[in-house]
């Protein structure tokens, strides 16, 4: 089972790497870390991530898995990531993507028609693309599974396992790499944290953020 990971300068770092310690442990899986020349990529984190090959030497992904990140704005321009994605979710088993992600996905037009989640500051984007937003940490219509915001990405990989080889398999992993979450606050959605955070959130990063996703969308979709 090959599994693709599709990544692009200023990645969220954790997009990409709670996914890929779980779906790694995958038996009979090899992972495919991309990029479009094979060269480090810049993360949110102020660290580079060093793929492990390019586009061009890239075998037909299994699953294929797209995370976010503010780079998604520069990405969704980028032609030859999003005919890379086009071209590899043709014969996919699973296409999936983690937070803004899912935006990649839709430049692909892989969203169309489809239910869909994505970071919560950004769902109402979701319709540009075609997509209904369906307010869930993890979503799957057919073989496209999009997940949250972040760390949300480690229950996708839990949701996806199950689905590519068994619970008994995905529980097993989540054993082995100790998953049993328990912050010491509840406050990670806008629906349980208090109201002031939230706003102050979104009129401080969040918002802005937001508009400048949209106006990439919308610039995509003219070109």
């Amino acid at each position: 089972m090959n599994i693709v990971f599709v990544l692009f300068d200023n990645v969220t770092q954790l997009d990409f790497a709670g996914p890929v310690q779980f779906l790694s442990r995958l038996p009979g899986a090899k992972t495919h870390v991309v990029s479009k020349d094979g060269t480090s990529v810049s993360t949110d984190c102020r660290f580079a991530i060093i793929p492990s090959s390019s586009f061009a030497d890239c075998p037909q992904a299994d699953i294929i898995c797209v995370p976010g990140g503010f780079g998604v704005r520069e990405a969704i321009a980028d032609a030859e990531i999003v005919d890379f994605v086009r071209t590899q979710a043709k014969t996919a088993q699973w296409i999936t993507s983690v937070c803004t992600g899912s935006f990649i996905l839709g430049a692909a037009g892989l969203l169309q028609g489809k239910r869909a989640t994505t970071h919560w500051a950004y769902t109402q984007l979701l319709p540009l693309y075609g997509a209904t937003h369906e307010a869930a940490r993890v979503v799957r219509d057919g073989n496209l599974v999009t997940a949250g915001g972040v760390t949300s990405g480690i229950d996708f990989a839990l949701e996806l396992m199950a689905l590519a080889q068994g619970e008994d398999v995905a529980r097993t992993i989540q054993l082995a790499l100790e998953y049993d979450p328990a912050p010491p606050f509840a406050g990670g959605t806008p629906a349980t944290a208090p109201a002031p955070l939230v706003s102050d959130l979104r009129d401080r990063l969040y918002d802005p953020a937001a508009q400048e996703m949209g106006d990439a969308i919308r610039q995509s979709l003219i070109v």
